[in-house]
């Protein structure tokens, strides 16, 4: 019988290494498993509850109704229930935020990601991302105090409380959504190509438009589409400054509730718990959701249609 080895000292030191390495390594997969399925589950729960508390709603008022009315009282004697007010002042004033977002954070990136040098882009990018720090209330008052009053001297009718100001302040909000991930597409574009351009003998500007824009064009698309989710998003800006009243207009110089200035003004604590009016939180929650859903899969689409692969 052959005697039995005993394993020395470096060869225990190895074995307990590849041990502890692979718990560590199950540990991190069931850790990374739970936090991906946290994600799945608050998501699932979201939905599940925006369509049950909502489906009680629709079984009283008619969706037709619901989506092609034109006012919105739930809380009057004779109350009405067409969301059109609250969707249209939403989606103008994303359509704003989008209109001063999209040109200064093409170009802002443009110029971080192809003409700033180092030492520049580390000052630039880090202080644009601090607006994203600034508080929304900040954001509310100071287009409510500072900007509406400024420029009511330069744009006639404009109100006191308008969807104009909370729209700019919106663009300047999600500025710093854009840029980011904007400039981080554009560097991911292979220096090749620049360098073939240049060979060419284009100028720096035509290999920003023509070659880096076209190359980094899906990450460009998931940076507008999630500054406009942002914007459909925001609550305290247009609770402050754009008003509580749900007013059908398409004049941006005056007031309107949007969807999410409305579930913070029923929100308060007025209404009966359990009421009809109150349901109305859910109602408009799950059309805010299908929005931002419906923007999220065109993202989706668009990187996914037009991802260049280097």
């Amino acid at each position: 019988m052959a005697p039995t080895r005993i394993p020395n000292a470096t060869e225990l030191v190895a074995s307990g290494f590849v041990a502890r390495r692979k718990l560590l390594s199950r540990v991190m997969s069931v850790l990374l498993f739970l936090c991906a399925a946290l994600s799945v589950f608050v998501t699932t729960a979201i939905v599940v509850i925006l369509v049950s508390e909502s489906w009680e709603f629709f079984a009283q008022v008619s969706i037709i109704d619901f989506l092609t009315g034109t006012m919105w009282t739930p809380v009057f004697a004779n109350p009405q229930f067409g969301v059109l007010p609250l969707l249209l002042a939403t989606l103008q004033t994303a359509a704003l935020a989008m209109m001063i977002a999209v040109p200064m954070g093409l170009l802002m990136s443009i110029y971080l990601s192809e003409y700033a040098n180092p030492k520049v882009r580390e000052i630039m990018k880090p202080a644009l991302e601090l607006l994203e720090a600034v508080p929304t209330v900040v954001y509310g008052y100071f287009a409510l105090l500072v900007m509406t009053p400024f420029l009511q001297k330069f744009i006639p009718g404009l109100a006191g409380i308008n969807l104009l100001v909370p729209g700019i302040i919106l663009g300047i909000m999600i500025l710093p959504y854009v840029v980011s991930v904007s400039e981080d597409a554009m560097r991911a574009v292979p220096n090749g190509l620049r360098e073939g351009a240049y060979a060419l003998g284009m100028s720096k500007w035509q290999v920003a438009l023509r070659v880096v824009v076209p190359g980094a064009f899906s990450g460009i698309t998931a940076a507008f589409i999630l500054g406009m989710s942002r914007a459909v998003g925001e609550t305290m800006v247009l609770a402050i400054a754009a008003g509580q009243n749900p007013n059908l207009t398409f004049d941006p110089r005056e007031g309107a509730a949007t969807i999410t200035a409305y579930i913070v003004q029923v929100s308060l604590g007025d209404l009966p718990h359990g009421s009809l009016a109150y349901s109305t939180i859910f109602s408009t929650g799950l059309v805010l959701f299908i929005m931002t859903l419906g923007f999220n899969l065109a993202g989706f689409y668009l990187r996914k249609r037009f991802r260049e692969a280097y």
